[in-house]
């Protein structure tokens, strides 16, 4: 009997329009980057399709730049695991950007892993000058 084989794929990475968790849709992608402009509130991350995987664990992981916590202490990596609901299923993993900004500069890097594999893995730049050159331009003047 042949086994089933899950597939995996990044189907787009950068920056999305605000994206509330609670919420059973995704967040749609606005601009496919990994160099992320440091601005409060910004939503970045990236969507995995697996198919043929239902019932699959998966695990996550976000590495931050060195951020303290209110004490000072640098924050560990935020982890944690979600179930593969259905055979052709979509999840987002992002993070966003809150104050203060200057602790926050830096790469970020977003894992996805199934058995200790990684399966999808991006890094993000968090840069104060992003590189869109004529976009950051106008937007410093207020536009």
């Amino acid at each position: 009997m042949s086994k089933l084989r899950s597939f995996f794929e990044i189907t787009s990475y950068g920056i999305y329009k605000y994206w509330d968790e609670k919420d059973k849709a995704l967040p749609k992608i606005k601009t496919f980057t990994t160099d992320i402009p440091a601005e409060l509130d910004i939503e970045f991350g990236f969507i995995i399709n697996c198919k043929k995987a239902k019932g699959k664990k998966l695990t996550y992981c976000i590495y931050h730049p060195d951020i303290p916590d209110e004490k000072g202490r640098i924050m560990a990596p935020f982890e944690g695991e979600v179930y593969v609901d259905n055979n052709d299923w979509d999840f987002y993993l992002g993070d966003t950007i809150w104050p203060p900004l200057e602790n926050k500069l830096g790469d970020w890097r977003m894992v996805i892993e199934l058995d200790g594999k990684i399966l999808a893995e991006k890094t993000f730049s968090v840069l104060v000058e992003h590189g869109d050159g004529e976009i950051q331009f106008w937007k410093r003047r207020g536009y």
